[in-house]
């Protein structure tokens, strides 16, 4: 489907070194390029001398070089190597007048990735399953990166075409419809940015200027330049990128990738400037609009307004509260799950979210994290039980529901939920999915796809996961179709009544969530906790409101002043303030005042 006929346009880029620029305007039928010399500008830019109509494809050649796609390029139909093609995002007709907007603070997300999330793999069939999250009681749908990345398939993270939306995807024309398809059914939008560094193929952008610099490292190799030479348009480049998807997109949320390895030592740190220029933006188009980090810093001076000397996130992951239900439920104790797994550290990290607030790390072997101040609210803090990270990143790829039971995939459920914080399903999760969700690729280049093989095998050799698999791992080929069609969701599994039982347990607790206060609310004060010395059972307090989870195989009575079962995995009954809930499984009750 061909967008909608825009304005034409005259292209311009960047390129401050060069001595000539020339635009190439291949034609489709193979016939020869036309060349026209480009316009030097002031501050290094070039300028089209002609314009161009809308949906052509064109490409930049600098000093006499390879003809190169746009570093700003919105659409790359012939993939990351080919020509760009201009595209205009005002084309569009929205429908999405009277939507106001969504702050991500309290909401309930869901984290989708397009290509695996239904069979055809775009994202226009996601739309079509828009009303089961609707349904589940959804509040944000946070898709995956879809800038333009090498191939077909892929997770996104290594997208080298940042202002472009993945052509197998549907290109930046179903981003709009998708996004306007959401809104239509009250669901915000939050998309996956990743500007901390760009994919091994396909990436062009030092052929036109000083995008990255010697100065820093990242676990990816050269950094973005945001504080060398030239580094002005370089931070401008990814200030606009950001305001582009909120403005052209109309989406609600973006959330930030690994923003401890965007490296900056500037006065005003990139996240402070990107803040101040999203909030002016929120305030012309009328409607809330937010930006979530990825921060393994464990510090809340991400979230901390830039007028306090933060900054200025709306809200930051904390993973550390991943790792604390993780470990308790699954009992794990390889990697970093190390420092987890007691009933103490789910205490501290569902009443003060960081595990490692400046204490001992035996993970990292030194000192980490920053405590979270008095008076935060904890609807700053985005938490789940599964992501892309945590399910893909395990040597096979398996989600928690191959190795946990139902009670104790309930009780992870209940803690997210129900917890002071921002809860984040991953796809599949609400009802118990079992397929896994695997790393993959799609590389062309032989030797670079052979090191993704060697490396992922590598990656995985000395982690304990022969322990936990209970034998040899033969970890899945990033590069086969197979791994691919492994991770797609399985929706016939929704009909079983296994599936079907955790389907109506996620939905009741959303539902709970939205329903009461005690449990809407991320005061973190107004939340305590309590358990045995066992590990046996632990109870989650908000306000006048019990979650009582039983870890252990026997039912458990406890004394809460209990009035009354909200809801509950198993059943639970109440007598005389005591609740009773059976083994491996969790209630939610009411308390009374003061309890």
């Amino acid at each position: 489907m061909r967008p909608a006929q825009g304005a034409p346009s005259r292209p311009r880029v960047w390129a401050p070194a060069a001595a000539t620029v020339d635009l190439h305007l291949p034609r489709v039928d193979g016939g020869s390029v036309a060349v026209h010399p480009m316009i030097g500008r002031d501050g290094g830019w070039w300028e089209s001398p002609v314009e161009i109509p809308d949906g052509t494809d064109y490409a930049f050649a600098v000093d006499g070089g390879d003809a190169r796609p746009d570093p700003r390029s919105p659409w790359q139909p012939h993939g990351v190597h080919g020509p760009s093609r201009t595209f205009d995002p005002g084309a569009f007709a929205w429908t999405d007048r009277d939507w106001a907007g969504r702050d991500v603070r309290g909401a309930v997300v869901y984290e989708l990735h397009v290509g695996t999330f239904t069979d055809a793999g775009t994202l226009d069939a996601a739309v079509e399953h828009l009303d089961e999250l609707v349904a589940l009681g959804v509040d944000v749908v946070e898709l995956m990166p879809v800038a333009a990345f090498p191939g077909v398939h892929g997770w996104g993270y290594d997208g080298v075409a940042l202002y472009a939306v993945h052509d197998p995807y549907g290109g930046p024309a179903a981003l709009q419809r998708f996004v306007d398809a959401a809104h239509a059914r009250g669901l915000a939008v939050c998309l996956d940015v990743v500007h901390n560094h760009l994919g091994p193929s396909g990436n062009y952008l030092g052929v036109f200027g000083p995008y990255f610099t010697d100065r820093h490292e990242t676990p990816w190799g050269q950094a973005v330049n945001l504080d060398g030479p030239d580094a002005g348009e370089v931070r401008a480049f990814v200030v606009d990128n950001a305001l582009r998807w909120l403005r052209d997109f109309h989406v609600d949320v973006l959330r930030l990738d690994a923003v401890h390895a965007l490296v900056d030592d500037s006065p005003t740190h990139l996240l402070a400037e990107l803040a101040d220029a999203v909030q002016a933006l929120a305030a012309q188009v009328g409607r809330p609009l937010s930006l979530v980090a990825e921060s393994d810093l464990n510090d809340a001076t991400m979230v901390t307004p830039t007028a306090e000397g933060g900054m200025g996130m709306t809200a930051q992951w904390a993973d550390d509260v991943h790792h604390a239900i993780h470990a308790a439920v699954t009992g794990e104790r390889h990697g970093y799950y190390v420092d987890f797994g007691s009933l103490e550290v789910l205490d501290t990290v569902l009443t003060r979210v960081f595990r490692h607030d400046g204490g001992f790390s035996r993970f990292r072997g030194r000192d980490w994290g920053r405590p979270v101040p008095p008076g935060t609210d904890g609807r700053r803090f985005v938490v789940f039980s599964q992501d892309h990270d945590q399910v893909g990143n395990r040597a096979l790829g398996d989600r928690p529901s191959e190795h946990v039971d139902a009670g104790g995939l309930a009780v992870s459920a209940a803690l997210v939920l129900l917890s002071p914080f921002t809860p984040m399903l991953f796809m599949g999760e609400e009802w118990g999915a079992r397929t896994r969700w695997q790393f993959f690729t799609d590389h062309a280049e032989p030797d670079l796809a052979e090191s993704i093989r060697r490396g992922r095998t590598e990656e995985f050799g000395g982690h304990g996961w022969e322990e936990i698999y209970g034998g040899p791992v033969d970890v899945p080929d990033p590069q086969a179709a197979s791994t691919v069609a492994a991770s797609r969701l399985d929706r016939s599994e929704r009909d079983r009544p296994e599936h079907a039982r955790m389907l109506r347990w996620y939905t009741d607790l959303v539902a709970l969530r939205r329903a009461e206060p005690d449990l809407a609310s991320g005061d973190l004060a107004a939340t305590s906790t309590r358990h045995d010395d066992d590990g046996t059972w632990f109870v989650l307090r908000r306000g006048g409101v019990a979650v009582v989870m039983v870890l252990g195989e026997d039912h458990v009575t406890l004394d809460l002043d209990a009035r009354e079962v909200l809801a509950a995995w198993d059943g639970a009954t109440v007598d005389d303030g005591r609740v009773t809930v059976p083994g491996r499984s969790v209630a939610v009750v009411r308390t009374g005042a003061g309890a």
